[in-house]
């Protein structure tokens, strides 16, 4: 193999104490857990581990040739301006803006789109090493201030401050404890609502000790801890009060694992409240009209009552998301009795009678309708995980136009009902971003180039990519991009990246990636993304034949992608490399253990690696809904079947073959991952290593196992630039020496 194997077998793996004292009984059935001491993330003994394993990971890079080629030209193409669409808010226009470099892009205002551009809020200035990040925001009705979301090192915790946008004064206002929460503004500009959890108390901290840690000056760390997150409620802020003063508007302690979101309707007349149990697509829909508050929001801030929110949707049937209304009379995409989606419409005064706008596409997937010009509709189709942009009367759902649009993604829409000018973002694996400016006014409307975003030293037609659509065990049709440089001969010599998700509903559609540019330009990389059954590619019924009882369809999809690219002459096993990243961590991890001959390298990123106890840790619990739960007994049936932590086997043990061993696998996590805390990784690791690498006369595993675990990051939102680079740079690097490719400038 390309791994190099005699550097490989003078690893000296670090030992991991085992404690098989640790067993569980999951419905008659014994399961040990011996390095259950890893989830302990602030034991002195777990940060031994962590160390060690560090310093093993650097001796492996250290010795990966082209790591300082790769850092150096990923960084080169990274160094380039990039824009995101403006949008309006009173008589301004907002815009982020990156110069190539920056840690983290920084928002921008504007009097009008050729006017100067001055720098409302940028997130740099708030840490010498780029890891604060503005991780949402909102803008007043009237544009006179922001309310924004800051995330430190990654944590999926946000603290919520206020600006004045005239003099880009802050105010005093500070939220904290907000997690998975939007803000949405009134329209009077009073306040906003926000989701949060409760504070855990002093006392609380001191009894779990081991669950926080401290930064200098005694402010607590949040996002190494791996607290269950319970009881998420809504409140509203009022401008300029204390966070204490915040108006309690719902919570439901019957069922602490819900979650809540709130946001004012576009006209400023109602609050929506959705509620959600776990990752379905499917959720309960309250509202509120504020007008029919005798004295206001502010009314309920000495009131034990909450805002009297009428139910309209009271069960989790289906999924309903506001497009648009007109007073009494709503808009909605749903997928009731609709797995591909379609729009609805019904009078909230007389819910039984709804109707379909819309009705479902009998291939394609509605992903999302925008009410736009006053009576239209900008509509966003999928078909075959490729973007169609269409416009439609909002009235009658009747097409009134196509727009132009290449093959790709569209990465974000820009507009409000009253705008006559749409800004559409769209982007592929070969385009870096183009901003469409479409102007509805006329009858045929008028979409032209507002920005293109340009990479140095990147000639797109020195590439090609193919969609083809590859026959799974079952005989379903998987449909696989293929990038490559032009003309490749299919003689199996190329070394290959295979990416994959499969999960929570999630579309991988076409996008531009800096790294995967360079593997192909530089290294002679085929790179492939598969959309495998569990992702939303298709619909709901696509989702589902990806989850629960059915989530073995998503290894074996996998397994099928990486024989086609063997048998069309793309690759061999030993030049194939998998690649995918939290679920996507899982899919390679659980595809290792299944078929370790297929593949050559394997790089899981955060990956949910403990499948009988991930819903014991921070919001692991609301991923049930995709995987099932080990506490029900059918459930853990399906999932001790593939848990990565409980499936790892000795290949030589199982195979005739001689040479049979776990392909080499970089196993990347990081220290404030709160989403999918790092336990998992770390508990798979030492098992990886205890049960393939410990040295015994039969030991055939002679490819690396290792970790890289990041420091002050997290699951991977708000990364600063040079952390992106920097991690492109150690596990393609690691890859490329193990499957053997080489540098070419």
């Amino acid at each position: 193999m390309g791994s190099v194997a005699g550097d490989a077998a003078r690893l000296a793996y670090p030992t991991a104490r085992r404690d098989d004292s640790v067993v569980d009984d999951y419905h008659g059935v014994q399961i040990p857990d011996p390095y259950r001491w890893l989830e302990d993330p602030d034991s002195e003994e777990t940060k031994e581990f962590v160390a060690k394993q560090a310093e093993l990971a650097e001796t492996v890079l250290a010795g990966c040739l082209d790591r300082e080629n790769l850092r150096r030209e990923v960084t080169r193409l990274f160094d380039h301006p990039r824009h995101g669409a403006p949008f309006r808010r009173g008589n301004k226009y907002f815009h982020f803006h990156n110069s190539g470099l920056q840690a983290q892009s920084v928002l921008y205002m504007q009097d009008h789109l050729d006017g100067e551009a001055e720098v409302l809020v940028d997130p740099n200035t708030l840490s010498k090493d780029g890891t604060i990040a503005l991780s949402t925001y909102s803008i007043s009705e009237d544009g006179k201030y922001i309310a924004y979301g800051l995330s430190e090192s990654g944590s999926d915790w946000v603290s919520i401050h206020v600006m004045s946008v005239a003099d880009k004064q802050p105010m005093p206002d500070k939220l904290s404890w907000v997690k998975f929460s939007s803000i949405s503004w009134t329209h009077d500009g009073k306040g906003f609502f926000y989701g949060r959890y409760p504070a855990p108390s002093f006392c609380n901290y001191q009894r779990k000790a081991q669950q926080y840690s401290w930064k200098e000056g005694g402010e607590l760390d949040a996002g190494t801890e791996t607290n269950i997150n319970l009881n998420h409620q809504i409140y509203y802020h009022v401008l300029g009060s204390d966070q204490s003063e915040d108006i309690l508007c719902w919570k439901d302690p019957e069922h602490p694992k819900y979650t809540f979101g709130a946001s004012v309707t576009e006209d400023g007349q109602y609050i929506i409240l959705g509620t959600y149990d776990g990752c379905d697509p499917v959720n309960k829909l309250y509202y509120c009209k504020i007008a029919s508050l005798p004295r206001g929001i502010e009314g309920f801030r000495e009131s034990e009552e909450m805002l009297p929110f009428v139910k309209l949707i009271d069960n989790f049937d289906a999924q309903y998301q506001v497009v648009a209304n007109d007073g009494d009379e709503f808009t909605f995409l749903t997928n009731k009795n609709a797995p591909r989606n379609k729009l609805v419409r019904v009078n909230i005064k007389n819910p039984e009678l709804w109707t379909d706008v819309l009705p479902e596409h009998e291939k394609d997937v509605l992903e999302s309708a925008d009410a736009v010009n006053n009576n239209q509709l900008l509509v966003c189709y999928m078909s075959d995980v490729k973007h169609i942009l269409q416009i439609r009367d909002i009235s009658t759902g009747n097409l009134i136009h196509q727009l132009p649009l290449e093959i790709g993604s569209v990465s974000e829409i820009s507009c409000r009902r009253e705008d006559k000018e749409v800004f559409i973002g769209f982007t592929s694996f070969l385009s870096p971003g183009i901003i469409y400016r479409c102007n509805l006014a006329p009858t045929i409307p008028e979409m032209k180039m507002f920005r293109e975003i340009s990479v140095p030293g990147f000639d797109r037609t020195s590439f090609q990519v193919k969609q083809v659509f590859v026959s799974s065990k079952d005989g379903a049709k998987i449909p696989m991009f293929i990038m490559s440089k032009k003309d490749i001969n299919l003689d199996g010599s190329h070394p290959t990246l295979l990416y994959g998700y499969g999960g929570f509903n999630i579309s991988i559609t076409p996008s531009f990636s800096v790294g995967r540019v360079v593997l192909c330009k530089n290294m002679g990389f085929v790179v492939c993304v598969a959309n495998i059954r569990g992702g939303g590619e298709y619909g709901e019924d696509w989702h589902k034949a990806g989850a629960l009882a059915m989530k073995q369809n998503c290894f074996d999809d996998f397994a099928a992608c990486a024989e086609f690219l063997i048998s069309g002459g793309y690759t061999s096993s030993r030049r194939l490399c998998i690649e995918g990243g939290s679920n996507g961590g899982l899919l390679v991890a659980a595809s290792i253990n299944q078929r370790p001959d297929l593949f050559g390298c394997a790089l899981a990123h955060v990956g949910v690696m403990d499948m009988l106890r991930f819903h014991k840790f921070t919001i692991g619990h609301a991923w049930t809904t995709d995987y099932g739960c080990s506490d029900k007994e059918e459930e853990f049936q399906w999932l001790i079947k593939y848990s990565p932590l409980h499936n790892v086997r000795r290949p030589w043990e199982q195979s005739s073959g001689d040479h049979s061993q776990y392909p080499a696998t970089m196993l990347l996590t990081a220290d404030h991952d709160d989403r999918v805390v790092p336990l998992h990784s770390l508990k798979l690791l030492a098992t990886l290593q205890h049960v393939l690498c410990t040295i015994t006369e039969d030991s055939h595993q002679t490819n690396p196992i290792i970790g890289r675990i990041d420091r002050k990051s997290g699951h991977g939102a708000g990364r600063p630039t040079q952390k992106m680079i920097d991690e492109a740079a150690d596990r393609y690097s690691f890859m490329a020496k193990m499957l053997g490719a080489q540098w070419t400038e």
